[in-house]
């Protein structure tokens, strides 16, 4: 994988910058594809990847009717951004690689394996929730899809997937980590420790940053005076490539060539996905406090969900019928699972007490005891 060759641009964005010259494209404007980029994927994983992004985009929508109505406490969704999510996890190896998630990645749960009722049982905080209802929603892990633990600060997951990543390479076992993080990201010490240390130790992690515009209310400008994020890679001797994020086929490409070289022993890759955020950071926030509609405007003419489709109609893969059919199917599962979710009752009181020991010390076991004898306030 080539070195990134710096932009004209300072990294800002605009969709204009995606048409730089060192940044991968694949998808034309009129629905066809580059044959000297097409990562020459199979027609049933595009439909299916599309399938998953209508589900992401419709799940989006819904729960932040859900807050809004008071329902559920909160949302951090990616709208706008799941052909760089879903592009990049599709890119990996389901049997071995891991995933170290920032928060806007349930799409990659999801496609990774993660139940939908498990990821509605973490926007409820329920009994069933993966995180035991000890983290806000959208806070969640799936062991099973080799999915990490969501946490709050920013970059902590970085040097999490770099250690992960050193320990599978001194054991010998053929698996790379792909961990995900906003350029904002970029300004934390846990991304220059990870960097430095997986290009020091050449460990098999692909670095994803998804350069969507902002780190809450503060612009790519003011995180950056590198003309790239991919960019920053050269101080620590990984390559770097930016592509396309909204164009799903180049976030295949250049993740499957930086798995295949983690996995070939070469060392880390740091790839920036070049997308945009057309929501808020959360259901916390009003972008319209910090940005310009016609900007966001912008990019959405290069919706990712608008872009693929279009090639899928032009290769006759897909019809409004099949459209109907699929949003139908989308909206009942995702009401199953919110019906599930809300009559599932709250996390037991002693389960505080579990999951964080082998065995439960003495002092703990005393505390638990006196919680469960205590008295109760009115209505719990």
């Amino acid at each position: 994988m080539a070195q990134s060759i710096p932009s004209t641009h300072v990294a800002s964005a605009s969709p204009a910058n995606t048409a730089d010259p060192d940044v991968v494209r694949v998808l034309r404007d009129d629905g066809t594809l580059d044959p000297a980029t097409d990562p020459k994927v199979s027609d049933d994983l595009v439909v299916a990847l599309y399938q998953q992004m209508v589900l992401v985009r419709v799940l989006d929508e819904r729960l932040v009717t859900l807050q809004r109505q008071g329902r559920i406490g909160f949302h951090i969704g990616s709208l706008g951004e799941e052909a760089a999510i879903l592009g990049s996890a599709a890119a990996l190896r389901d049997d071995r690689d891991w995933i170290f998630p920032c928060y806007r990645e349930f799409g990659a749960a999801l496609w990774r394996g993660m139940a939908l009722q498990s990821y509605m049982n973490n926007m409820f905080g329920n009994a069933q929730d993966p995180a035991r209802g000890r983290q806000m929603p959208d806070h969640y892990t799936a062991r099973t899809a080799k999915f990490g633990s969501v946490s709050s600060p920013i970059g902590t997951q970085i040097t999490q997937a770099v250690g992960f990543a050193w320990a599978a390479k001194m054991k010998k076992d053929d698996l790379a980590t792909l961990v995900y993080f906003g350029e904002g990201s970029t300004s934390s010490s846990e991304f220059h420790n990870g960097m430095n240390f997986a290009g020091v130790f050449k460990t098999p992690t692909v670095f994803f940053c998804r350069n969507n515009g902002w780190a809450i209310s503060v612009p790519v400008e003011r995180q950056t005076a590198s003309a790239s994020f991919a960019g920053k890679g050269v101080a620590y001797g990984i390559p770097g490539v930016r592509c396309d994020g909204n164009d799903i086929f180049a976030v295949l490409k250049v993740t499957r060539e930086a798995v295949a070289r983690a996995a070939a022993g070469l060392g880390p890759t740091i790839i920036e996905a070049m997308t945009y955020r057309l929501s808020g950071h959360s259901t916390s926030d009003d972008p319209k406090a910090y940005r310009k509609d016609e900007v966001v405007e912008a990019w959405k003419k290069r919706d990712p969900l608008a872009r693929l489709r279009k090639y899928l109609e032009k290769k006759q893969l897909w019809t409004d019928a099949q459209q109907t059919d699929l949003e139908t199917k989308v909206d009942a599962d995702i009401k199953v699972a919110v019906a599930q979710a809300e009559k599932t009752a709250p996390p037991s009181l002693e389960s505080m007490f579990d999951d964080v020991y082998a065995e439960l010390p003495w002092n703990l076991r005393e505390q638990r005891a006196e919680l469960l004898a205590g008295p109760r306030a009115k209505g719990h």
